[in-house]
């Protein structure tokens, strides 16, 4: 279970994400959304605790990590602090560390590839837990950049759940950066729909907004919160 879409505000919020939750209200009264339709996913990569906890005291409760090691260096401890958090893996996953990643994160964002699949239903089975999955688009075809293309992306949604067994709640993408987003976050949405898909894991600081007028229902924010890494 995923906490609520809205923050629960227990003390001020820090400028940062006060700023953030400005924007997306604006987004989503722009696009005639309902604010709670939209959660947004503090993304705290290489930001230590010290930094973390004010954002956790303001009532923000699900966050974003790229890598497993470090998530589960810097977040057991926090998590004891304030049970609720919901942990969200938006980067690469490797198959060595399924294990783990399915132990530690409430949604997985990176499936992307058999192998991945193998190893996340393996251990789905073993310790009886269910993390949300998304499959990650690769809507530029960059080849330097993981995620199944999109003319490929109905075969191998339909092989996770066949093949694999896998429960798919929806689709990631990133955007390239010298390209406009709305294409791309175009793009997601339709394959979304017509895959049955409800949730769209799309839009980051800079291109949030846009992603909410095209059917976000994640936003994956880091800088715009914690500042520049």
């Amino acid at each position: 279970m995923t906490p609520e879409t809205t923050t629960s505000l227990t003390r001020p919020l820090p400028s940062g994400l006060a700023t953030v939750e400005q924007d997306i209200a604006r987004a989503c009264k722009e696009a005639r959304r309902d604010r709670t339709t939209v959660q947004l996913i503090a993304v705290s990569k290489t930001f230590d605790g010290s930094a973390i906890s004010p954002i956790i005291d303001a009532g923000q409760r699900v966050f974003g990590e790229n890598r497993v090691q470090e998530a589960k260096a810097k977040w057991p401890a926090l998590i004891a602090a304030c049970p609720g958090i919901a942990l969200h893996l938006i980067g690469p996953l490797q198959s060595n560390k399924a294990k783990e990643a399915v132990a530690l994160f409430d949604a997985i964002h990176s499936v992307d590839r058999p192998s991945i699949c193998e190893a996340l239903a393996k251990e789905i089975r073993s310790q009886n837990k269910t993390p949300e999955l998304f499959v990650q688009l690769n809507t530029g075809e960059e080849p330097q950049k993981a995620g199944v293309a999109p003319g490929e992306a109905d075969a191998f949604i339909a092989s996770c759940r066949d093949k694999y067994g896998l429960v798919i709640s929806g689709l990631m993408c990133i955007p390239p950066v010298d390209e406009a987003p709305a294409p791309h976050f175009a793009l997601t949405a339709k394959i979304a729909a017509r895959n049955g898909l409800t949730k769209l894991s799309m839009g980051m600081s800079a291109d949030f907004a846009i992603a909410i007028q095209f059917g976000a229902t994640h936003i994956r924010v880091g800088s715009a919160i914690f500042g520049h890494r």
